[in-house]
């Protein structure tokens, strides 16, 4: 690891598909990030203090904005941390958390870099972590049109044939269409000025989903990645992404010395046009995102 003073980076994103109305949330995130990396330097702490802004918004499918489960009560969030001082954490499915990027950091300290489900959640009670707040109309909103969806002929997943969540359904309540898609991550990446890098994920998940559906956002080297030569953080459909390897791959390319925008754009190219997709990235001497659809985010560098 380079001991080189350079700029210190942030770059922080509220989901490939989410309105870019909301891009004030990033930006806010982003300069608490920044004002967190003047504190101390630390990369990891500033990129945590980046996604926590984002789970707290209400407006992005992750923490107090997570999706419902098709039950209509149900939800379920993933969340990751990782950077180059050895550091690494990650919760998937995690019930009743308020802020699941901060389990997951917590998660670095055991013995463990995963922890899922009720373990998750117990480990967060064990060690005093609030729970989540009550659902919000909006969410219940949100809900109500991810139904009309999955009853209509259009896929509310790319891809994917409506009936076969009526037919894989496995939570406890039937389903229950009207007659007659979120699939956002938050994510933030950090350059620290003394040269290393972190990058912190957190989502509720796809919807629709069945019940313990895990996506991209707490698998290593699907959804986010950092290495001595950067860091990256994808978002998506998870279901796609793994199938790449995204972010690790993504990094790859900038290690090979690949220009940052170039890699990220290769990386968004692996996608039929009509998924949405994107990719932020911070390196040793740039920082950029790139979207194939909308994609609320906020770039800054340390003057």
């Amino acid at each position: 690891m380079s001991n080189t003073p350079q700029a210190g980076a942030v770059v922080v994103h509220g989901g490939a598909g989410a309105s870019r109305e909301h891009e004030d949330g990033c930006v806010l995130a982003a300069r608490r990030a920044l004002a967190q990396l003047e504190v101390n330097g630390d990369a990891l702490d500033a990129a945590i203090v980046a996604v926590t802004t984002l789970e707290d918004d209400g407006r992005f499918n992750a923490g107090s904005g997570s999706v419902l489960g098709l039950d209509g009560a149900t939800i379920e969030m993933d969340a990751s941390i990782m950077d180059t001082r050895g550091r690494l954490g990650a919760i998937a499915a995690v019930q009743s958390v308020k802020n699941p990027v901060q389990l997951a950091r917590a998660v670095a300290d055991t013995p463990h870099w995963l922890l899922a489900g009720e373990g998750a959640q117990r480990f967060a009670r064990a060690i005093g972590m609030p729970a989540s707040e009550p659902v919000s109309e909006r969410q219940r909103a949100a809900h109500r049109k991810i139904l009309s969806q999955l009853a209509g002929s259009v896929p509310a997943m790319p891809g994917v044939n409506n009936n076969l969540f009526d037919r894989f359904w496995n939570y406890n309540t039937p389903l229950n269409l009207p007659e007659g898609s979120a699939c956002d991550t938050v994510g933030a990446v950090v350059r620290g000025a003394d040269g290393h890098f972190a990058v912190a994920c957190s989502t509720g998940g796809s919807a629709p989903k069945l019940l313990g559906r895990v996506g991209d956002t707490p698998i290593i080297g699907s959804g986010f990645y950092a290495g001595p030569e950067g860091a990256v953080a994808a978002t998506g459909i998870g279901e796609h992404i793994v199938r790449h390897l995204l972010a690790r791959t993504v990094y790859g390319w900038i290690a090979d010395g690949m220009p940052l925008a170039q890699a990220l754009q290769r990386g968004v190219d692996l996608f039929d046009p009509s998924i949405a997709g994107g990719l932020i990235a911070v390196s040793r001497n740039d920082a950029a995102a790139c979207s194939n659809s909308d994609m609320p985010h906020s770039r800054m560098v340390q003057r």
